[in-house]
């Protein structure tokens, strides 16, 4: 029986598993834009498209402890600037349309921390994205919908709860700066 455009990702993945380089990122980034391309006759992805859901996971490695999750979003839908702590990620669009920002961080002559917007990516469908660990970032989807996969090397919400290395920036007075001890 033929495998599965997911299960063929999976498969692909957990063969070349190891620590971050840039053969592993760039393999990864060649499977999921081979995952973009599945037919949407396959019973896992006429589901998503189907079922649009907000977040769903379709993989979690029991050996390795990566993730694949998917996500529909909606026109306008944005996300902050953030970053994925000691992880990296991976986005890959399916179908729609997404702008992905890129930011650095800097720190101003009074202390301040801002960010710094470096460019802006339209992402269509078929086209992927990788963020090394503490690139920061922020999408917005700018088309009627759109079905995002995203490989973390990690679960991101056990690293966010038990080690607080995520960081979810805020807008202050037109900018955006890292949170206060309140946010």
């Amino acid at each position: 029986m033929a495998q599965s455009a997911l299960q063929t990702f999976i498969h692909r993945v957990r063969e070349r598993w190891g620590p971050l380089t840039t053969a592993l990122a760039s393999d990864c980034k060649i499977q999921m834009e081979t995952l973009l391309s599945a037919s949407d006759d396959e019973e896992w992805l006429a589901a998503l498209l189907q079922d649009a859901p907000a977040s769903v996971e379709l993989h979690r490695d029991p050996q390795h402890g990566f993730m694949l999750l998917a996500h529909t979003e909606q026109a306008g839908l944005y996300r902050p600037p953030h970053d994925h702590g000691r992880s990296w990620v991976l986005y890959g669009l399916q179908s729609g349309e997404m702008e992905m920002g890129t930011y650095a961080r800097v720190k101003g002559e009074d202390g301040e921390v801002r960010l710094v917007r470096r460019n802006v990516t339209r992402v269509r469908a078929g086209e992927a994205q990788l963020y090394l660990p503490g690139d920061i970032h922020d999408t917005r989807c700018v088309s009627d919908s759109a079905l995002l996969f995203r490989f973390t090397e990690r679960d991101l919400r056990a690293e966010d709860r038990e080690h607080r290395l995520l960081i979810r920036y805020v807008e202050r007075d037109g900018a955006w700066t890292v949170p206060s001890l309140s946010e």
